[in-house]
């Protein structure tokens, strides 16, 4: 299948190459032209503007947008705007706000052209682990960008099934989803990334503890000697704590155990904040994740060993390079 791809950073271009390698073909854009040349190697096709991608797509065109939240996304589809045509399909795959999502629906559905948002994860890993995809948009026009969504996406894989759920209906299972109408895709992905600073605050916490338990014991003869890097590399094997992230702390610490280059400072993309705002209008409680974000916020005043694993966590799985203490 034919795409435009907008926004050839960390992850546009990992996602250029998995869907060259699967045989799709992908005229590419970037204000910086250095990544489409390196793409031009794997045949994909790079433009020197946006208005020369949309012209080099056959119609019915599909154009994926891949930049940064905020003023790059809404310049990018305001320009889309001007140069589609009926028929014609917008994928906003960043971490956009799920209410702009409606606003630029129903400003591209004036000209007939279709708006998709996929919320996306995967990092700088997706390459090779394949995206995790949350997808907001028209059931038609989903189905007709299946077969792009099935190549980003990680495949049934060895992923072991649910139990009780030996069948699952759709595409669960291979790692992508149609959750319903516009807007709905970047909504469950900002949920995810609250419950992602929901747990990566709970690893830094616990390990935070088991560090000062080296020095800080009240009792001489219960202070021991752990290792974080041995800690986390056992809880990989068989733990209900288990995951990719604790998969990404442990390599982070194994490199580093007192991950000297992180400096504790910890950003926040704009997800929980959202997630937050959300459970604000729907008056549900989220203490946790609450309790995660303003920990983000207190990171940038002063810095513990656990603010120190969260930005190893976040440098891990999505390459995010905090400021260090000397920045």
């Amino acid at each position: 299948m034919q795409l435009g791809m907008i926004g050839l950073g960390k992850m546009g271009s990992n996602m250029v190459r998995r869907l060259l390698a699967s045989g799709h073909d992908c005229a590419v854009y970037d204000r910086n032209p250095e990544p489409g040349k390196e793409l031009a190697k794997a045949k994909a096709r790079p433009a020197e503007s946006v208005k020369e991608l949309v012209q080099s797509l056959e119609r019915p065109r599909h154009i994926w947008v891949m930049v940064p939240a905020g003023a790059p996304t809404e310049e990018s589809i305001t320009e889309l705007a001007g140069l589609l045509d009926e028929g014609d399909c917008v994928i906003d795959g960043g971490n956009s706000y799920y209410k702009d999502d409606v606003r630029r629906a129903q400003m591209l559905k004036e000209k007939g052209v279709h708006f998709i948002d996929a919320g996306t994860s995967g990092g700088v890993w997706g390459l090779e682990r394949g995206y995790c995809l949350m997808i907001g948009g028209e059931t038609e026009i989903v189905q007709r960008l299946d077969s792009i969504f099935k190549t980003l996406a990680p495949g049934i894989g060895n992923i072991e099934r649910t139990p009780g759920r030996d069948k699952i209906e759709g595409s669960a299972e291979e790692g992508y989803l149609h959750c319903g109408p516009v807007g709905s895709g970047h909504f469950v992905k900002m949920i995810h990334n609250g419950i992602e600073y929901g747990i990566m605050q709970a690893y830094a916490e616990g390990l935070d503890v088991l560090r000062h338990a080296n020095k800080k014991s009240l009792e001489e003869s219960l202070r021991y000697d752990l290792n974080m890097a041995d800690i986390t590399e056992v809880w990989r094997r068989g733990s209900v704590v288990g995951s990719w992230l604790l998969d990404l702390l442990s390599s982070a610490l194994t490199d580093d155990s007192e991950l000297k280059k992180f400096s504790g400072i910890v950003q926040d993309s704009g997800e929980g904040r959202w997630t937050i705002q959300a459970a604000l209008e729907e008056a549900v409680p989220v203490e946790v994740l609450s309790a995660a974000l303003y920990t983000r916020f207190r990171s940038r005043e002063e810095h513990t060993f656990g603010e120190k694993c969260l930005s190893a966590m976040r440098y891990k799985f999505g390459g995010h390079v905090e400021l260090t203490s000397g920045d």
